[in-house]
């Protein structure tokens, strides 16, 4: 079966929330402070046949005229209209789970990385120790699969029996603390971010973890039981494999008690409240608040010894996660600790232990069908680890300077229709109206790729050597993370890479970002139709803007300091729409049985409802006072609204939409089109949108936020 396509964003538009940055994991609220946000959900890449390395393009003014379903009246289903007969033509590659606009740009900056590693591996000139090398080196160690096959397990057996030698709980917390960057299993999410109050400095961030499900209601929710009955089997399979003993057993023993860490979990909907998740604690205030397990050893075996400040996010979990810690039997942990250690390195062990991990985290979690190819997971790979060295070569091939100098026209243009936006809402009084407005005048604008590129000098990676290149390169991003600690933040910093298909908002930083990659059609487009623009790259802009000022983004202020600003009067005015606008998307069933978690996709959904409010009104503060064209029987305002359908088309497999809606914080990608414009007065008028339209909303029943 396959699904409309999910626009999952990061406060990223995706964004995602969350976008890949050098440590190759996704930076999203979870694992980011709530700093980051995403416009999209990182895509999984494939071969589908399409290996071409050109910019594409759409129609004759940049909108592909052929893929509307005009028989669909634009109010019963504007998706439909925009889009229908494209989608009822897409077919889903078997190797992934979606496909669509973003993932077509994915597939064309992979193919450029493809072209880019051909080209440096050719090369006979390459010196050692340079980034190129190590990019080479980097990507054939992968690609060598006799010898990866020959080790089979090998190369997990010293960490496996460590694990076997841990015999006692204080131990295993000490273990944990040194699985750090490494392949292993921890209670606990601990990672270095921006500090949320002190956003010039760095802080070391604790959250819930210790499960391999993508979240509590896999364990919890009767919908998800046949997932939790497969992913016993699967533990006891990876288990098996390396040689565990009494596999079945140990299975049954880590998901029981993975199942009672899952109930302690708070939901992804409490995790998203960033008052709620900013509760600092020294290690002694820790080991009073959740005892029973043994924080000094967890914190001196990661390196944090001389911390003494830690931001816990889930706190009210950690009591009875640390209980289960310290009544679980020995064998139980030692068997959890083994099973997430083979989980995690499987994708660098043997084909038998990758094509495991395959068939049950793609196939069966998301409904993939085939697995990628070796050479896309290698230049995944090879991203993963030197993704900036790859985005030096990106930008200077694929990225001209006209294009960031358009953008930068763009984006200012956005900023001046939101400022005109808050100078004449009716709901805000002064005092806030003052603070909102000097918020938006300290934005800050990252366009393309970074002025300052990583240094990747003591990067240790060597030919032949897959297993080693993972291990050191984990421990390398841990160590540069650890010695941020006491340093200054780093603004010049980038959370993607320039060839990521992605934008994202940082409110630590109240600063706006957008890879090159992503400034291309169907999103931006330097010979097509200025309202196409405005309404798709225009309307991420305003996305990842309105990400400043949505439930959580704007509890930051101007200078990234996490404070209550507003007034109350005005902040219950701000809550009482977004109530209204939970309420839409609540009511939303992409697949039955499973219906959109307002509260849980706030976010995003202001995100898209600015987004296409700026968009449009940018885009006629552009015209000067001129009558806008018309093209092909569209005039502007209606060609912004098409421009931002255009590029949330697509398909998403059932498993992986329904992934998507219990942990995802972006709607799918029917309703960032859908519930978004349903909300704007001006698409009433463009498309003679009535009462009695499936997607009729009253004027006084509309949200007007930004």
């Amino acid at each position: 079966m396959k699904r409309l396509m999910i626009g999952a964003a990061v406060a990223a538009l995706l964004l995602p929330a969350a976008a890949m940055a050098d440590d190759g994991h996704d930076h999203e609220c979870m694992n980011q402070s709530c700093t980051v946000v995403s416009l999209f959900q990182a895509p999984q890449l494939g071969a589908t046949g399409y290996e071409s390395i050109e910019t594409p393009r759409y129609g004759t003014w940049g909108f592909d005229l052929e893929g509307r379903d005009t028989s669909v009246r634009p109010g019963d289903d504007f998706f439909r209209y925009a889009n229908g007969t494209y989608v009822d033509n897409l077919e889903i590659p078997a190797d992934r789970t979606r496909y669509g606009s973003f993932d077509l740009l994915s597939q064309l900056s992979e193919n450029r990385m493809t072209a880019l590693i051909a080209e440096i591996s050719a090369a006979e000139d390459l010196a050692a120790g340079s980034d190129e090398a190590k990019v080479r080196d980097a990507y054939n160690s992968f690609m060598d699969v006799a010898a990866i096959n020959a080790l089979d397990a090998q190369p997990i057996q010293p960490m496996l029996s460590a694990i076997r030698a841990v015999d006692s709980h204080d131990a295993m917390a000490a273990y944990m603390g040194a699985t750090q960057g490494a392949p292993g299993g921890s209670f606990w999410g601990t990672y270095i971010s921006d500090d949320a109050r002190d956003p010039e400095a760095y802080a070391v961030y604790l959250s819930q973890g210790g499960i391999g499900l993508p979240n509590r209601d896999y364990y919890l929710a009767e919908n998800f039981a046949e997932k939790l009955a497969a992913y016993q089997v699967y533990v006891a399979r990876m288990l098996e494999m390396a040689g565990w003993e009494n596999a079945e057993q140990a299975a049954v023993d880590v998901v029981q008690m993975e199942t009672a860490i899952a109930t302690a979990h708070w939901t992804r909907i409490q995790s998203r409240d960033r008052d709620l998740t900013y509760n600092p604690m020294s290690t002694a205030e820790l080991s009073a608040y959740a005892p029973g397990f043994d924080w000094s050893a967890y914190f001196e075996a990661a390196g944090l010894g001389e911390q003494d400040r830690f931001v816990v996010s889930q706190n009210t979990a950690f009591p009875e996660m640390a209980r289960v810690f310290a009544e679980a039997p020995m064998e139980t942990l030692r068997a959890w600790q083994a099973f997430h250690t083979v989980d995690q390195a499987a994708p660098y062990l043997s084909e038998r232990f990758s094509d495991a991990q395959w068939e049950f985290r793609s196939r069966e979690l998301t409904g993939a069908q085939a697995q990628r190819p070796r050479d896309k997971r290698g230049v995944s790979f090879a991203q993963g680890r030197l993704g900036e060295a790859l985005g030096r070569l990106y930008v200077a091939r694929w990225f001209p300077p006209e294009h960031r100098a358009q953008m930068e026209e763009l984006v200012q243009n956005l900023k001046t229709a939101m400022g005109e936006r808050i100078r004449n809402l009716d709901w805000m009084s002064e005092e806030t109206r003052v603070r909102a407005l000097d918020k938006l005048d300290k934005f800050g604008v990252k366009i393309g790729y970074p002025d300052e590129w990583r240094d990747y000098s003591d990067l240790d990676i060597q030919a032949g050597d897959l297993f080693g290149n993972y291990l050191r390169s984990g421990q390398w991003r841990w160590n540069y993370d650890l010695n941020r600690l006491g340093r200054p933040v780093d603004d010049a910093e980038w959370f993607m890479t320039p060839q990521t298909v992605n934008a994202y908002y940082s409110s630590t930083k109240n600063e706006i970002v957008f890879p090159a990659a992503i400034l291309q059609p169907p999103f931006f487009d330097p010979d097509g139709d200025p309202a196409v623009n405005y309404g798709a790259i225009g309307g991420v802009i305003g996305h990842e803007i309105g990400h400043g000022f949505d439930d959580q983004g704007r509890k930051s202020d101007g200078d990234g300091r996490l404070e209550d600003w507003w007034t109350e009067e005005d902040a219950a005015r701000f809550v009482a729409q977004t109530n209204i606008l939970g309420s839409q998307y609540d009511s939303y069933e992409p697949i039955p049985g499973h219906f959109i978690q307002g509260a849980l996709a706030m976010g995003e959904n202001i995100g898209d409802l600015a987004g296409v409010t700026l968009g449009l009104e940018a885009y006629r503060v552009s015209l000067n006072g001129q009558e806008a064209p018309v093209l092909d029987g569209y005039t502007g305002d209606q060609r912004v609204f098409l421009g931002w359908a255009q590029v949330w088309r697509g398909l998403y497999r059932d498993d992986a939409l329904r992934q998507q809606l219990a942990q995802g914080p972006h709607s799918p990608a029917e309703f960032r089109v859908i519930g978004p414009v349903r909300n704007v007065d001006a698409w009433y008028d463009a498309f003679d949108v009535q009462p009695g339209d499936r997607y009729y909303v009253a004027p006084e029943d509309r949200v007007r936020l930004w």
